[in-house]
Formats: structure tokens, sequence, C-alpha cells
């Protein structure tokens, strides 16, 4: 097991992460923020979801979601129709404009990693996304408190030409 000053470092090195994050941020449209990018991702990966859903998996306030859903409603890039089962409940969809957003921002972001990362070696690129699948995968969703197991079964990378995922 790795030492408290090897965790350390690595401590460091994760909130340096953020830097990353605030680049890839930087790239987005002006009316795509961060969470409005991290729902489009969501919707493509999970297909159509309920409100509360989509809140759960954020792991943000309904309200908060709420703002996402009708920001992006506004522009287009997903639709609200009421929950055939709940009327009171809506499922959001990606409509084609959330799709070829998506696929823009999806663009932006791998032409920013490439240009960034292009004095990495393919195999050097594939271990990070190894090790980083592993490190979210031993985090679990982080959505509630419970202790995670200590050695989480590995996870596979993402598919190759799937979205990246912002959120």
């Amino acid at each position: 097991m790795a030492g408290q000053a090897q965790f350390e470092e690595l401590a460091r090195q994760l909130s340096a992460v953020g830097a990353v994050k605030r680049d890839l941020g930087r790239i987005l449209p002006a009316d795509c923020s961060p969470g409005s990018a991290g729902v489009l991702t969501l919707l493509d990966r999970h297909g159509d979801l309920r409100m509360s859903a989509l809140s759960e998996l954020l792991a943000v306030d309904m309200s908060v979601t709420s703002r996402h859903a009708a920001h992006l409603a506004e522009r287009g890039w997903i639709e609200r129709s009421p929950d055939p089962a709940d009327k009171r409940s809506r499922i959001l969809r990606l409509t084609p404009e959330g799709h070829a957003m998506l696929a823009e921002l999806t663009r932006r972001s791998t032409d920013l990693l490439a240009e960034r990362l292009s004095d990495w070696t393919d195999d050097e690129v594939g271990q990070l996304i190894g090790l980083m699948t592993r490190l979210r995968a031993s985090f679990g969703d982080c959505r509630s408190a419970q202790h995670r197991p200590h050695r989480p079964p590995p996870v596979p990378p993402p598919v190759p030409g799937s979205p990246i995922p912002f959120p």
C-alpha cells in the first residue's frame, strides 16, 4: 500500500486537476455552462430521464436541475414532456440539436486534449485513462456517504468514440 507521503502528493495533484477542468470549461460555447454540458452528457449516456433521476445523477437539488433543464429547453437542446406514469413529473430527452451540441462539445474537448497531450504516447494516454477509471470506481458515484469497498471491481475503460463526460 502507498505511504502517507504518496497520498499527500496525490491529494496535491488531484487538486491541480481543477486547472484542467477550468481549461475544458473555457472552450465551451458561451451559452453552454459546464452544468449544461453535464446534463447533455448524462441524457446521452442514460437516455430519456425523469427530472428526479437526473437530479440524483447530478447529485444536486431539484431546483438546480430544473434551472439546467429550462436553460437547455430554451435553446432547443432538450425537450420536456409529461411523464405518462405521473403527469406532475417531466421526462427529459435530447433533441437532434442537443445531439449536435454534444457532438460539438466532444469535438472541442477532444481537440484540446489532443493539443495539450500531443507529446504523450498512446500508451501513456491509455495508462491515464485506465488509472482515472480505476480512481473513479474506487470512489463510486459519490452520491452517498456509504463506505466504499476497499478494492472495487475493475471498471472497463470508456468505449472509443463515446462522448467525453463533463460532470
